[in-house]
């Protein structure tokens, strides 16, 4: 079994670090990182404790193929209750920090309580002690990054960190390791701010080494690679172009959110593409793009390393941003982009690495900036209240706002605490494109109307990768449908939802399932862990995780209510494109998915279904 079988169990407010037994009945019913982290916070924390508060934990989990061979097993969960939706927050990271900490030997690490100083946890395999992080608080991660490993004479150690986002308690600060890969998206680093918890530091030795069967693992591990090898989209379009491989496709569907999905198309959208960021530029002769990169164990490599224009307005006199960084992927690159109608690269990618730097979600912030651009054109927000002229399409404004959201300073404040609060206090709550208070993805669900539900129902709001309905109607993955219809789309998004929290689950990437399905992850965990990890258990798994999630979430307060979509998707039909005239059929959808969920028609569940998952 390729758990590691053990714990670390921080209490912040006591200083102590004690390790404990993983409850393996728990690690067989929900596999471990996104599933097993949210069983133990499920069953520790009230559901309807204040985020940041010292009542709440928070759980950095990993799966039990995470640090093995098998392709893309670097990932790891920090889960917690969510400040910025309130709901229960699953914020999913690659890079090489989950496969050290498994390396360290290690499942998962739990924090509970606050720190009266700023600390943070350094483990170097059965080590594991608290540590003054004085001289580290206020700093940027990379700068957290750098001086760890100066302090500990130690270039391989892996740090997982916060800026000053999550210091300052931004609503959607992120949790970041290896500079550029993040936990991003729910708040989770404002809870880590909240405890005083400036980072985990990890270093392993010791590898991965109770796989059950060795060489069946190593066998199918190598069969399972050449499938991802030989696919279109895991061997070819993600290495060449990473995510952005999407911006244009989305665009000419009709789909890619403009102007806080005023429309549906961007007319910038060819600039800030993966093809722009491949092409040289006039300024210099030199492609933004360097090169791709990998996380842990993985032959797929999205991953994007970048450089600015040196003479571009944003960087000019500021040669600490001239270096390659961590590059625009779609969500970010569409948030910054798209949703304020900005087509400058240069200008997305300096927003982008100041979020890296400081530990922002560019999804959520970019999302923000798209309603205070509506709220300024409107005349509801001023030039004087923003410290600048605000205008869609504006690139001074988009970097300027990254720079003091990522400060705290002037109204940058007011843009850290997300959409739904900001256009809530100027009295336009209906701009903000949300779904319990997290913002959406770079996709329009007039055009992709499975996203909308999807959007609507996600356990963690508004999220694309609880459900990833575009790889079937629109990249026809594993089968095509229509994505201008509501026909079927409960069912998809029911399959969808679940074996994501599957894969989450593992310790693999999510984009693994371009290429595989269920029964791969199935044929990889049985010589891992055991042979009772059948398909038909592990989609059993997957739909378990799902039901825990909400019933947390129900109990927080969440009711049907709140899976709902903007007005604006329900009632503005889309002007342009193939879903001109519609609008997202969520009404018609929502009571069918309750219904297959086994939920009753408050979206509560039934007692059979909890009787059924073991609830």
């Amino acid at each position: 079994m390729s758990w590691a079988g053990k714990i670390l169990r921080v209490d912040l407010t006591a200083g102590t670090v004690k390790s404990e037994p993983l409850n393996m009945g728990w690690a067989k019913e929900y596999l471990g990182s996104r599933g097993l982290g949210s069983k133990y916070l499920v069953e520790e924390v009230d559901p309807k404790v204040d985020p940041l508060s010292p009542d709440n934990k928070i759980i950095w989990a990993t799966g039990p193929l995470t640090g093995t061979m098998a392709s893309t097993g670097g990932r790891y969960t920090v889960i917690t209750k969510g400040p910025l939706t309130g709901a229960i927050a699953c914020s999913n990271s690659g890079g090489y920090w989950g496969a050290e900490l498994k390396m360290a030997g290690w499942d998962m690490v739990i924090f509970e309580g606050k720190s009266a100083k700023p600390v943070y946890l350094y483990i170097n395999d059965d080590v594991a002690e608290l540590r003054d992080a004085a001289h580290l608080w206020g700093t940027t991660v990379w700068h957290t990054e750098e001086q760890l490993k100066k302090d500990h004479q130690d270039p391989l150690l892996r740090i997982s960190s916060i800026g000053g986002a999550g210091e300052n308690q931004v609503l959607f600060a992120a949790v970041v390791n290896d500079l550029h890969r993040a936990a991003g998206r729910s708040g989770v680093g404002a809870v880590m701010g909240s405890k005083n918890l400036k980072a985990v530091a990890v270093r392993g030795t010791k590898g991965v080494g109770n796989i059950k069967d060795p060489k069946a693992f190593m066998q199918v591990t190598m069969e399972k690679k050449k499938i991802l090898h030989d696919n279109a989209v895991t061997g070819q379009g993600l290495p060449t172009y990473g995510t952005q491989v999407l911006m244009n496709v989305i665009n000419e569907m009709g789909a890619l959110p403009t102007r806080n999905h005023r429309d549906v198309a961007f007319e910038g959208a060819k600039d800030i593409s993966a093809e722009a960021m491949a092409t040289p530029r006039p300024t210099d002769g030199k492609k933004p793009l360097v090169t791709n990169q990998a996380c842990f164990g993985c032959t797929i490599a999205c991953g994007r390393i970048q450089k600015i224009d040196q003479g571009h307005f944003t960087v000019e006199n500021k040669p600490q941003y001239w270096g390659a960084s961590g590059g625009l992927e779609y969500e970010a690159a569409w948030a910054l982009g798209a949703a304020n109608g900005v087509n400058d690269l240069e200008a997305l990618q300096y927003a982008n690495v100041l979020c890296n730097e400081h530990g922002m979600d560019p999804i959520s912030f970019g999302a923000t900036i798209g309603a205070v651009m509506e709220l300024y054109e409107m005349g509801v927000l001023t030039k004087e209240q923003l410290g600048i002229d605000a205008k869609f399409g504006s690139a001074q404004a988009l970097a300027y706002f990254a720079e003091i959201t990522a400060k705290g300073e002037g109204f940058g404040k007011e843009i850290g605490q997300g959409s739904k609060r900001l256009c809530t206090k100027y009295g336009h709550p209906e701009l903000s494109m949300s779904v319990k208070g997290q913002e959406f993805p770079a996709y329009d669900s007039r055009g992709i109307q499975g996203m909308g539900l999807t959007y609507a129902t996600s356990n963690r709001g508004a999220c694309h990768l609880r459900s990833y309905t575009v790889a079937s109607e629109v990249l026809g993955i594993p089968v095509k449908t229509d994505p201008l219809t509501a026909e079927g789309k409960p069912e998809l998004v029911i399959a969808f939802q679940d074996a994501t929290a599957a894969y989450d689950s593992s310790g693999l990437c999510i984009f693994t399932t371009f290429a595989w399905g269920l029964p791969e992850l199935a044929d990889q965990l049985r010589p891992a862990i055991g042979e009772e990890f059948t398909l038909e258990n592990v989609a059993k798994i997957g739909e378990r995780i799902w039901n825990m999630e909400r019933d947390f979430n129900n109990r927080a307060g969440f009711t049907a209510k709140d899976d709902t979509l903007p007005p604006r998707l329900l009632n503005e039909p889309a002007k342009t494109g193939p879903a001109k005239g519609l609008v997202n059929k969520l009404p018609e959808m929502l009571p069918k998915y309750y219904a297959a969920r086994g939920w009753d028609e408050n979206g509560q569940l039934k007692a059979d279904t909890r009787a059924r998952l073991g609830l």
